[in-house]
């Protein structure tokens, strides 16, 4: 009976299969590379271990509270789309009640955590980057608005300024640039996979770009963010936080990726998921050569 009741405390491997689905580990993983990367930039070059292991921590409950929370307010549209409907039933698994309370205590551990553990700073923007994610873009504009994903890719620029203002303490130029660079970049990258499931969201009511305004008028949009984000990379260079190895990384594979949108705005295609893997290894390489350069 003992045994019995201590395998019944215990989480089943499908109840952690369905917490893991809850808290998308993948996108915990480019948010923390993402903090990583602020971290290192304002170190110049490897920063603090006890420092880097309490931002991490932070970030990465954060992050996994805010999907949890996330997945409970859309469990309903998820249900629709054919790519998100694991979540849903991970929802339902889970149980909505339990999914909202455990969402809302990783994040307030999370930024209290931050708080004792780093700096206020840190946390104020850990929160802000949880509410702009959770609240204005799930909860009031996603299923109302295609400026959705403007207010998404905000939240989305904020962890490696998260990262770079756990050790230095203060908002300066470097970290503006971090964050213009981030959130310009968001839009192409989104744009990109709201293409491909566009009937998908549809379906489900959600009025993204291509849905709201068109292909074409996506198409387009990917085309300006890229040029506009070829531009914003080189400021580094020019305010002299960044050198020559950053710069040629940044024109290399900014070219690269405005000639593949000039090229997919050209083309007849509805979709193309090349741009779209593309545009994670040109964050990868210019921030990779930003913290090579400065350290």
């Amino acid at each position: 009976m003992k045994e019995y009741a201590i395998e019944s405390a215990l989480p089943s491997r499908h109840a952690i299969g369905d917490y893991l689905v809850l808290a998308k580990p993948g996108i915990v993983s480019l948010v923390m590379m993402s903090t990583l990367t602020g971290l290192c930039i304002a170190s110049r070059g490897l920063p603090d271990l006890w420092l880097t292991i309490s931002v991490m921590t932070g970030i990465a409950l954060a992050t996994a509270g805010s999907a949890i929370l996330n997945n409970y307010v859309d469990r309903d549209i998820d249900a629709i789309m054919e790519r998100t409907r694991s979540r849903a039933l991970a929802v339902e698994a889970f149980s909505p009640r339990n999914t909202v309370i455990t969402g809302t205590l990783l994040v307030v551990i999370s930024v209290a955590f931050l708080l004792s553990a780093v700096n206020s700073l840190t946390a104020i923007f850990t929160g802000a980057a949880v509410f702009g994610y959770v609240v204005l873009y799930t909860i009031i504009l996603k299923r109302r608005s295609s400026f959705a994903n403007q207010v998404g890719g905000i939240a989305g620029a904020l962890p490696p300024v998260i990262g770079y203002v756990a050790v230095t303490q203060k908002v300066d130029l470097t970290a503006v640039m971090l964050f213009a660079i981030s959130a310009i970049w968001q839009h192409p990258h989104a744009l990109s996979i709201a293409l491909k499931y566009r009937d998908q969201y549809e379906s489900a009511r959600i009025p993204v770009v291509p849905v709201a305004k068109g292909v074409r008028s996506t198409k387009k949009r990917i085309f300006i963010y890229t040029a506009l984000l070829l531009l914003v990379s080189i400021t580094p260079y020019i305010s002299g936080m960044a050198g020559i190895i950053y710069l040629f990384a940044a024109i290399t594979a900014g070219i690269y990726y405005l000639g593949l949108a000039v090229k997919f705005m050209m083309s007849k295609r509805d979709c193309d998921m090349f741009l779209f893997f593309y545009s994670i290894l040109y964050i990868v390489v210019i921030f990779a050569a930003m913290i090579l350069d400065m350290a």
